[in-house]
């Protein structure tokens, strides 16, 4: 229950990680939870609806199965690591299929029955989105497309009672780490320079915060009586947006460089 009125939340990206415990958390608050993506969500209580949010065809008989949407959150994505110069394009294509087009996508579909209820859009962006991560670039830029389309997507929908949040994510231990594709053509050119940077960010990311805890974080944002524009989990991570808007780019840029492309 949110202000004491039944609500449906709609989740992407919901069969593990982060959007499963987010889903969890809403359900004990007493939210209606639709889960959206290609696996089955095993989590009880939730009502799964099996989707490609790549697919425009998929997403329209998605939502057609859906009568009443108070909260939406685009969780879904993947990483893919590997220099600029030498990844594939496909991959760099499917990496803003799923993290910024599909996206809009399942966002543009939904706005009709949002209108209805005056609800809310979250979208689950990254720090990476202010400090681009060598070798992460393409994740980078999709979270900053992410960030970008969401704020002026709040402008656009005040009109209708719609509130929009990006809510951009630290390092966080989830199965992310594993499934992303990583790329080491051209490392020899580098000289070895692209996998000792992937090295280092999977090993903050094992490190990184637990979903329980992210998950949490989430639902208390989307739960605001004002829901904020633009959020940060992880206090050393508001920490570092906070310096990253106030230090030279030049600087910020060369520290992020230093942190993630160590000597041999």
């Amino acid at each position: 229950m949110f202000g004491g009125i039944f609500m449906v939340a709609v989740i992407t990206g919901a069969s593990g990680g982060i959007g499963k415990e987010t889903a969890r958390v809403l359900l004990r608050e007493g939210w209606q939870v639709i889960c959206l993506q290609r696996h089955d969500c095993d989590l009880p209580g939730a009502e799964n609806i099996k989707c490609d949010i790549t697919d425009r065809a998929d997403i329209d008989s998605a939502f057609s199965k859906i009568e009443k949407i108070d909260l939406l959150i685009n969780n879904a994505g993947f990483g893919v690591s590997g220099c600029v110069e030498f990844t594939d394009m496909r991959e760099i294509r499917a990496q803003f299929e799923l993290n910024f087009f599909a996206h809009i996508a399942v966002t543009k579909a939904a706005l009709p029955k949002l209108r209805e209820s005056r609800g809310r859009v979250i979208f689950i962006s990254s720090a990476a989105s202010v400090f681009s991560i060598p070798f992460q670039s393409f994740y980078s830029a999709t979270k900053s497309a992410v960030e970008s389309v969401s704020l002026a997507l709040s402008n656009e929908l005040k009109q209708f009672g719609i509130s929009v949040c990006a809510v951009r994510l630290g390092d966080v231990k989830t199965g992310f780490t594993a499934a992303r594709q990583k790329d080491f053509a051209g490392d020899e050119v580098y000289g070895g320079a692209i996998a000792r940077s992937v090295k280092v960010m999977e090993n903050d990311e094992i490190n990184g915060m637990r979903p329980e805890q992210v998950a949490e974080g989430i639902v208390k944002i989307a739960q605001k009586r004002r829901l904020p524009v633009l959020a940060t989990l992880g206090g050393k991570y508001k920490v570092f947006c906070v310096l990253q808007k106030i230090l030279p780019a030049g600087l910020v840029n060369r520290i992020v460089g230093g942190m993630y492309m160590p000597n041999k």
